[in-house]
């Protein structure tokens, strides 16, 4: 559409006025007439009569009527009541007066029908009615071109005949604001597929209907170009928006039912705590609301409903980089046979330390492994009987290297269990792009082709089997090979994933919504392939998704060489060939299926920008039979829950009946939430969330269990409980806190104590109260509050008399010290126990940190030595990685007290740091350009602006350097201590270097150390404006 030119427009509308006009009453056999609008007092299309000569032809293959006018006289009362429906033809600004007006409001609100054609939307802003009624206002359009259209209903008249990804050329609209909600969307634009310009909305909307101001009304955000009119697949749904809209064919036309607000939902704390959880991993909602869930170490924790956590069980476990206990189900028929399903590392003789990189089969051969899956009897006792196991199957695993382990396990309708299963291989070295080495002396770890890609292993798959009786299985029909076919597994339903390590199926339609982990390449390289893509996929029918191949929308990785460092030919995805020499599996694999969403930063703007980490949520089902006072409501029925584990979010998506993909909405937003880690709906339709919390490889006083009800207002007590001192010899003198306890409604609370977890109220006392344990063991201690409505808050805290916890120092290296990838680190470890040390028993990681996670790459124990730290692993620096060193020591236990454990960890900071990376900034921005280290930089720098790293340790340095460009007046970096105040660390001239993106490194220059950990500010200064320089890298010189 071009710009309003309201003048000329209405010299224009004058002159067509007199070239146009009304055609004959429609003959009486017809079924319903017709009036045809398409007065302009802006811009005028050229499309109008082709589309005139259109609607008449649709009339006599349809039987309707058609009048044409640009007369708005024809807007009465008496006029109107001859046409069952009005099509507003790309109109264009203020075209009728307010008698004419009211006579239209008039006409709709008796049950008149509305069509919008394209600029129908670019007309009448400032009569709201006409707002209401066309759905949504014009804002402005890119230039025009082809996109793709995603049919969202296809059983409207105006849909049905269309492909569910409609390609046509057209000028497409963005909107002043998104409809949906207030209208029922039947297509949108996929943003990806075209250039949406200024405006862009993300969820897209472009043709709709509703029934919001009486009459039927429908838009159509298509039709600028006279080519639409004799294109047949614009023609049917031009026709079927005006059969619909004129009532001479029905359809659902409903709005959605109003979303809820995040006040109409309750959260309500189960566990919270490294004491209660471990390091959570994944959960599974019981019949009567208690919750099992687990942690990689091999424990299983068990958490009633009314929020006391005990531990139902502990397997052994190989727990080496990210093995060790995964996923936990309950079966279908769990409330008469009390099966749990756990997949888990068990220890085998697998050596201790890590596996080598290169070296001969026999070299390999010790740390080869495999996962179990098996299932368990859990007592009524909540006990797991870990001497009932059943072994069900068993996924090969080679040990001693990171990683993808996946280890989701849920069930369809008909008892099915589908379990994921990761790729089993080493990202790191492959520069962040596909792990496809086939050296012959590389570990197999660092080739993914052997596993996802391999059609007869098990790993980097959806496998589907059903459990027999005495733990064993068989094969259903329908998955992606048919028992019996050459170089084939049949357990295979879906293959070609990184590491699924997320999914749920949805038991009323079979579907699976799964999250896959893409690699880590900042950037596409036309040499190796695109950038770090990841997938929420969804699994209709069984498929190949792709990996090692291709990625996303079906982006191939390039073929590479990784001894002669040359690339080849990109893969084909419709036709992908494993030629591998490890693959044991067919050469030709199945084509590859495209991602449902696929994201890469900011690329879908629903999803926010960051780190990606996709996990695959269920789908709410609506239980209107269901008697439970939480349940949510029919509102959210059939939609998936998607969550981020690093972004920190559940976003709710609608799902088209064909898988068609629908609004994606926050969920729940103001909730407390560090990183869900699992989600699943209960029996009593309430959602379960399993909090991961902060740090790494180890739970956090922010992991947590959370059970989300729908009460829609009436909220939880909120329990608060700290004691003292949580550990100790017998007898053991706890005083507890209730601080911070409180009612959000306002309500008074009564208060009750159970300090041993025997089920009998100790105290009713509001205030500080102590109990004394005399005997050792390990108790819970919880409070419980409850409002004048009857709701219940509690909160509980661990307690272990007759064992103290050890105190872990880790003395070097230093917190936020500087490393160089590849360096050797030396660590020293303190440990203060009631008992002696074993510092056999000190278990000392390195962690490759990147973003808000990390991978464990290397481990050593002791209270003394050194340890490796590989190479970035593959990062480039566009990655915000870094290390970390963490330390842990589990004492022996006490008589009648179980072992307890303490640990420590320190962040060590690269001594290449791409200013982007900052924790926390003040007026700048990160701005793109190639040539930049990492693709980005700090700018638009202006005096006083800063950014700030944390924590900084500045032990062993000599100098900090920098990399900077200018175009302006240049200034001074001061860095500063603590505060953009706080001592002065150093202070270094920038110059105008000739350009913005003209670079030149500043050499380091002396710093004054001030000791001791904290935050670094680097503060910009200077006289000038318009920006004063770029901070492209900041060098920490050893």
């Amino acid at each position: 559409m071009a710009p309003k030119i309201w003048k000329l427009a209405l010299a224009v509308t004058t002159a067509f006025a007199s070239l146009v006009s009304p055609a004959q009453a429609a003959p009486a056999h017809e079924v319903a007439n017709v009036l045809v609008f398409s007065k302009t007092a802006a811009y005028r299309h050229d499309s109008i009569p082709a589309g005139i000569k259109a609607i008449k032809e649709l009339g006599a293959q349809y039987h309707f009527g058609v009048e044409a006018t640009e007369d708005a006289g024809a807007f009465t009362d008496a006029n109107l009541k001859r046409f069952n429906a009005v099509v507003w033809l790309s109109t264009t600004g203020d075209v009728l007066n307010a008698a004419q007006q009211a006579a239209f409001e008039r006409y709709v609100k008796a049950g008149g029908g509305y069509v919008g054609v394209h600029a129908a939307s670019d007309t009448e802003y400032d009569w709201p009615w006409y707002g209401n009624l066309v759905g949504a206002y014009f804002a402005a359009h890119p230039q025009i071109q082809q996109a793709d259209v995603r049919v969202e209903d296809h059983a409207h008249p105006s849909t049905v005949d269309l492909p569910s990804t409609w390609k046509r050329t057209d000028e497409w609209y963005n909107f002043r604001q998104n409809p949906r909600g207030k209208v029922h969307v039947l297509a949108s634009l996929d943003e990806k597929s075209y250039e949406p310009g200024n405006g862009a909305m993300g969820d897209h909307p472009t043709a709709w209907c509703h029934t919001n101001a009486g009459g039927r009304s429908w838009y159509t955000g298509g039709g600028h170009t006279q080519e639409s009119y004799t294109d047949p697949a614009f023609r049917s749904h031009l026709a079927g928006g005006i059969r619909y809209a004129a009532k001479m064919v029905d359809a659902d036309c409903g709005t959605s039912v109003a979303a809820p607000v995040d006040t109409d939902f309750d959260q309500i704390t189960l566990a919270k705590g490294e004491e209660k959880t471990g390091e959570p991993i994944a959960l599974a909602v019981l019949p009567n609301r208690d919750v099992l869930h687990t942690s990689r170490d091999g424990r299983v924790w068990y958490t009633s409903s009314a929020a006391t956590t005990k531990l139902a069980g502990q397997l052994p476990v190989y727990s080496h980089d990210e093995d060790g206990l995964q996923g936990v189900a309950i079966d279908a028929g769990f409330t008469s046979n009390r099966w749990v399903y756990l997949y888990y590392a068990p220890k085998l003789s697998t050596p201790d330390g890590d596996a080598p990189e290169t070296g001969t089969v026999a070299d390999f051969a010790p740390f080869k492994g495999y996962n179990q899956l098996s299932r368990f009897k859990l007592g009524t006792d909540g006990v797991l009987n870990l001497g009932s196991e059943q072994k069900i199957l068993q996924i090969p695993a080679e040990r001693g290297i990171c990683c993808h382990a996946g280890g989701e396990i849920d069930f369809d309708a008909q008892g099915n269990l589908y379990l994921s299963t990761g790729d089993d291989s080493n990202p790191f070295a492959s520069d962040g792009f596909t792990p496809i080495d086939e050296r012959a002396n590389r570990n197999p770890v660092f080739d993914a082709q052997r596993s996802a890609g391999n059609t007869n292993d098990l790993r980097g798959k959806v496998l589907r089997i059903k459990v027999n009786a005495n733990g064993g299985y068989s094969v259903p029909s329908g998955n992606l090979f048919k028992p019996g076919t050459a170089k084939t597994r049949p357990e295979i339903y879906a293959m070609g994933f990184r590491n699924p390590f997320r999914f749920a199926v949805d038991r009323k339609t079979g579907w699976l919504h799964l999250g896959d982990y893409g690699p880590d390449a900042g950037a596409a390289n036309p040499a190796r392939g695109p950038g770090g893509t990841v997938e929420f996929n969804l699994i209709k029918q069984p498929g190949n998704y792709g990996w090692p191949y291709c990625i996303g929308d079906n982006q191939p990785f390039v073929d590479y060489d990784f001894a002669t460092g040359t690339s080849g030919a990109a893969f084909d995805c419709a036709a992908p060939k494993n030629t591998s020499p490890r693959n044991t599996g067919l050469t030709n694999l199945p084509p590859v299926q495209r991602a449902w969403i696929p994201y890469d930063g900011g690329s879908v703007p629903e999803f926010g920008n960051g780190s990606e980490s996709p996990m695959g949520g269920p789908v709410y089902r609506y239980d209107a039979a269901s008697a439970s006072k939480t349940k949510f409501p029919a509102y959210f029925d059939g939609k998936t829950f998607a969550y981020e584990w690093e972004r920190g979010w559940i976003k709710e998506i609608g799902v088209g009946p064909n898988g068609e993909r629908g609004e994606i909405k926050p969920f729940f937003d103001s909730m407390t939430l560090t990183r869900p880690m699992n989600l699943e709906f209960g029996p009593d339709g309430a959602l379960y969330v399993l909090d991961y919390g902060s740090g790494y490889f180890g739970g956090s006083a922010e992991s947590a269990v959370y059970r989300i009800d729908y009460t829609q207002g009436s909220r939880t007590p909120v329990a608060k409980i700290a004691a003292d001192r949580t550990s100790g010899p017998a007898p053991l003198t706890v005083r507890f806190d209730p601080a911070g306890t409180h009612d959000p409604d306002g309500q008074p609370l009564t208060y009750a104590w159970d300090f041993d977890g025997n089920g009998t109220t100790d105290s009713t006392s509001a205030g500080p109260v102590s109990f004394v344990y005399n005997s050792a063991g390990q108790y819970t201690a919880k409070l419980s509050v409850t409002d004048s409505t009857g709701l219940t808050g509690a909160a509980s805290v661990v307690v272990t008399a007759g064992n103290t916890a050890p105190t872990v120092t880790l003395r070097t290296p230093l917190n936020g010290s500087v490393f160089t990838f590849g360096d050797t680190v030396a660590f020293k470890v303190d440990v203060t126990d009631d008992k002696p040390v074993d510092c056999s028993k000190v278990i000392v990681e390195y962690i490759l940190g990147h973003e808000g996670h990390g991978h464990p790459l290397s481990r050593a124990t002791g209270c003394e030595g050194t340890i490796a730290t590989p190479a970035d692993g593959g990062h480039g620096a566009d990655a915000n990685v870094f290390g970390v060193i963490n330390a842990t020591y589990t004492d022996g236990g006490g008589t009648g007290a179980p072992p307890l454990t303490g640990s420590a960890e320190s962040v060590l900071q690269p001594s290449l740091k791409q200013a982007e990376f900052y924790t926390e900034a003040n007026g700048i921005q990160v701005v793109a350009q190639a040539d930049a280290s990492g693709g980005k930089r700090v700018g638009y720098i202006e005096p006083g602006d800063w950014i700030k790293f944390d924590p900084v340790n500045l032990a062993g340095l000599r100098g900090i350097g920098y990399r900077v460009s200018s175009a302006g007046a240049g200034g001074t970096i001061e860095v500063h201590s603590g505060s953009v105040t706080g001592p002065l660390v150093h202070r270094v001239t920038v110059s105008n270097t000739g350009g913005w993106d003209t670079y030149v490194d500043i050499p380091a220059t002396s710093i004054t150390d001030p000791g001791g950990t904290g935050a670094l500010y680097f503060v910009f200064q200077g006289t000038g404006s318009g920006g004063l320089f770029d901070v492209d890298a900041i060098r920490f010189e050893r």
